[in-house]
């Protein structure tokens, strides 16, 4: 089992411009994840001594390929124990993250994480996407909740509509960005939609990540 600095070196093996704050932050999500997991399940026991690999960095991916800037709302669906969202809110700490569930007992370990590790700019909500009414979003992220086609289905009405054309290698235009693996071709097939996709194993060159995926839908 990883010692902590250990994992640690994995993310900024990647990441070199965190601050103090968020290497503490990062540092925190172990023991509290590890410790709520024994009251509310929501990471596998084979995952739990990964964490850093198999869900901090994992979820770290859509910040290296995506530009949230500050003041923006994002959402993440289905997000279950707080991934992608946490790693991501902890990333991107002037960005609102708005983590949401249709099981509550998910939510109460997102929020004594967030307490734990001091992230402020994250809240949540006890519902299905589909019926949030009145509030919109320039992003939406989820990893492994649903077919594409569900989630698209879910995320689009929540989006605002932005003009104008992505600029530039590392900019996605507002949608939907979810993180997805294996074999996709009858998933993307059934969703009508011809998503940018994106090997994980070209950002971070792990073999836990191939047949892993960022798959991007433009609103």
């Amino acid at each position: 089992m990883e010692s902590t600095p250990q994992k640690l070196e994995l993310i900024t093996k990647y990441f070199d411009d965190f601050t103090g704050k968020q290497l503490e932050q990062l540092s925190l999500l172990d023991e509290l994840y590890k410790e709520w997991n024994t009251k509310i399940n929501v990471i596998s026991r084979k995952d739990i001594d990964s964490i850093y690999l198999h869900h901090v960095l994992h979820s770290l991916s859509i910040a290296a390929i995506a530009g949230f800037e500050p003041g923006m709302n994002i959402i993440d669906i289905g997000c279950g124990g707080g991934f992608p969202g946490v790693p991501l809110a902890i990333f991107f700490p002037e960005v609102q993250f708005h983590l949401v569930d249709s099981i509550a007992k998910k939510l109460k370990v997102v929020e004594a994480v967030c307490e734990g590790a001091g992230i402020k700019n994250i809240t949540t909500q006890h519902t299905r996407a589909e019926d949030i009414k009145n509030r919109k979003f320039e992003y939406a992220v989820s990893r492994a909740v649903a077919p594409l086609k569900d989630l698209l289905q879910w995320s689009m009405p929540l989006l605002k509509k932005q003009p104008g054309a992505a600029t530039g290698p590392d900019y996605l235009r507002n949608g939907l960005i979810c993180l997805k693996g294996g074999d996709l071709t009858q998933e993307i097939f059934e969703s009508g939609v011809r998503p940018r996709m994106m090997p994980i194993v070209k950002i971070f060159p792990e073999p836990y990540f191939e047949e892993k995926y960022i798959l991007h839908v433009a609103k």
